[in-house]
């Protein structure tokens, strides 16, 4: 915003009175523009309505032609590079040996060993809430308990401060199943950003009896289930049917042994399956031939490693589909060039000679100009975002140009 003080605001004081005197108290705006604009500095100018053209590269913009507080949904692939499938898993030897694989292992979208820009894409871990699966301590003095510390961790993430233990749907009489262990697959903050999109996820595991598909059974953008952290869903085996017009469907939420599969929380970017549950359906893990992932159910156990159990029935799988959404707030700026309005230039190509004769002498009639690009500026004339056309827009007396401007943040 523009000020006027010291000595050419009492000039201007001094004008405006003189003028009133003279019009006898009688001034319309266009004039009051005219005499205001002889004050003004730095490109600033007052628009006027009459036959006078509004000059300076600057131009206010007015309540109306502003629009703030639009909140737009974005959804987008989940996985790296805005992908919505993810179809190679790689662990990092590095943290398979260290120890923190004790609690989680990474999963990267390429070979972290021979890609420098591989990312993590998500975490698997295991826990259990009397440290079964953990290196006991009869084994190991120094042993932390890691699938004790990873239950409590995400007990006390998702949970109530009453709930002990997690609890999943079932077919028994009582309609649910309370769990000692669970598997959990952590998306990465960077991956999801605002949240999961809820209904637009699928995870194939593969085991012994073969592959399996698991959704969750939103069917909608909403839940009727709101706990500690936010949204929850069930999970259950079935298919998103994409590519057709038919709905997701939803096979069942529980194994033949009676437990639910699992529960999905999209704001948190976290899946907790049933080990049971999920065993029971796909059964025993394959082996990737290495010392990670012996399955514990099939009397193999490498102690301590339970979570590889889940991370080889995902690259058994081979897909895990994913989307994410976001709320991204829009403020839309319109840029109204009127016919008056931008139809001379200050390109010093624009006149020649010492005279300042228009280098193109039909301009002396009939100007024509071409707009590029749109500056946006602060109070201070400091330009905070800048906007290019699509291709130069030709403006003269007889036209108007209207532009819109979108900012996301």
């Amino acid at each position: 915003m523009a000020q006027i003080s010291g000595q050419a605001g009492a000039n201007l004081t001094q004008e405006l009175a003189n003028y009133l005197s003279a019009q006898q108290g009688n001034l319309t705006s266009e004039q009051i523009a005219s005499i205001v604009n002889q004050y003004l500095v730095g490109g600033d100018k007052l628009a006027t309505q009459g036959a006078s053209v509004t000059s300076g590269i600057y131009k206010r913009f007015t309540e109306f032609d502003q629009i703030s507080g639009k909140v737009e949904i974005v959804t987008t692939g989940l996985w790296s590079g805005d992908t919505g499938s993810l179809t190679s898993f790689y662990t990092s030897s590095t943290q398979a040996s260290a120890a923190s694989s004790d609690y989680y292992v990474n999963v990267y979208n390429t070979d972290p060993a021979t890609n420098s820009s591989a990312a993590v894409q998500y975490a698997v871990a295991y826990g259990h809430k009397h440290a079964s699966g953990s290196v006991s301590l009869s084994n190991s003095d120094s042993s932390t308990l890691a699938t004790k510390a990873t239950y409590a961790q995400y007990r006390s993430i998702l949970l109530d401060q009453d709930d002990e233990l997690f609890t999943f749907v079932s077919s028994s009489s009582a309609g649910l199943h309370d769990s000692s262990d669970i598997y959990v697959i952590n998306v990465s903050r960077a991956r999801y950003k605002e949240k999961m999109d809820a209904g637009n996820w699928s995870l194939v595991l593969s085991g012994s009896t073969g592959t399996h598909t698991f959704i969750d059974d939103s069917g909608k953008k909403f839940s009727d289930r709101v706990g500690k952290a936010g949204r929850i869903f069930n999970v259950g085996s079935g298919s998103l049917n994409l590519g057709s017009e038919s709905e997701a469907t939803v096979n069942s939420l529980t194994a033949s042994n009676g437990q639910g599969f699992g529960l999905f929380y999209p704001d948190q970017g976290l899946i907790v399956l049933n080990p049971d549950a999920v065993h029971d359906l796909i059964g025993t893990s394959i082996d990737s031939g290495s010392n990670e992932g012996a399955s514990v159910y099939s009397g193999v156990s490498r102690e301590g490693q339970n979570h590889f159990l889940l991370h080889n029935a995902i690259v058994g799988g081979g897909d895990f589909e994913a989307r994410r959404t976001e709320n991204v707030s829009t403020q839309h700026f319109f840029v109204r060039a009127t016919n008056r309005e931008f139809n001379f230039s200050n390109n010093p190509t624009f006149v020649t000679g010492s005279d300042g004769s228009f280098a193109e002498s039909t301009f002396e009639r009939d100007p024509k100009t071409f707009i590029t690009t749109v500056g946006l500026y602060n109070d201070a004339n400091e330009m905070i975002a800048v906007a290019k056309t699509s291709q130069p827009i030709p403006k003269s007396f007889d036209k108007e140009i209207l532009i819109k401007v979108k900012l996301d943040f």
